[in-house]
């Protein structure tokens, strides 16, 4: 039997990268998948390869910083498929203007910490009642290495994902027994975006040499996200799992 039959997830940022392998992969595993994308034409190409391969999908543009647009996303879910049981806060990510704390331009700042510490918090706000009301889930938030190691030249996306990680804990507390909620903890993983950023970053290109099992792809990614959204995690709420290749530790 697929591992998600019978569950309804929305994943946010899910028209390229993590998202993408995370939705394909949900859907192979039996879930009917909202992709929740800025990029309309990129979240309905995620949508469109699920359908082509046999799993159902819709694609809403959302705005994760925009308390209306997530709303709007979990209601629509919730109306199209009648329940909610997952919800994947991918939507996120750092650029190349990141930088120490002396330097970093404050509006590097504020964009990550909208984007990915807000709008987690914006996608649990209104997730996790629908999930509730559709008997109990699974919350899976975005972290990083970086909340769990020095990184140089990162601060402003440490500061998000560090309160990613907290958040995840405190609302892991706050919403058992009915909702688990845990986090990934990528390092570096070879999408185009942090192909690009890798290439420009001397720090990020000697951690990325460092990985002791190689480089890391979107689909390890979505793998931890299905066990996660699994119910083989039925017990398991409030932790912090890197996927990095050993980054954390060596």
């Amino acid at each position: 039997m697929p591992r998600l039959e019978g569950k309804v997830a929305v994943i946010t940022g899910a028209g390229t990268g993590i998202g993408r392998a995370t939705a394909k992969l949900f859907a192979r595993e039996g879930a009917r998948v909202v992709v929740a994308e800025l990029n309309a034409e990129a979240g309905e190409q995620t949508a469109q390869l699920i359908i082509q391969a046999g799993g159902q999908a819709i694609a809403i543009k959302t705005d994760v910083t925009e308390p209306d647009s997530i709303q709007g996303t979990i209601d629509k879910a919730v109306q199209h498929y009648g329940a909610l049981h997952i919800l994947h806060n991918n939507a996120g990510g750092s650029t190349l203007r990141d930088s120490d704390v002396t330097d970093a331009p404050l509006e590097e700042f504020w964009r990550v910490i909208k984007l990915d510490l807000f709008g987690t918090f914006l996608g649990c706000r209104f997730g996790i009642p629908a999930i509730i009301r559709s008997g109990g889930g699974s919350v899976i938030n975005m972290s990083s290495n970086v909340a769990l190691m020095g990184i140089p030249g990162r601060d402003c996306y440490t500061a998000a994902k560090g309160g990613v990680t907290a958040m995840t804990r405190s609302m892991a507390v706050e919403f058992a027994p009915k909702v688990r909620v845990n986090a990934i903890a990528p390092s570096a993983t070879m999408t185009d975006r942090v192909i690009k950023l890798v290439a420009g970053n001397t720090a990020l290109e000697n951690m990325a040499k460092s990985h002791l099992l190689g480089l890391i792809e979107p689909e390890d990614i979505a793998a931890m996200a299905l066990f996660l959204a699994s119910d083989e995690t039925s017990k398991v709420t409030g932790h912090v799992y890197p996927v990095d290749s050993g980054i954390t530790i060596s």
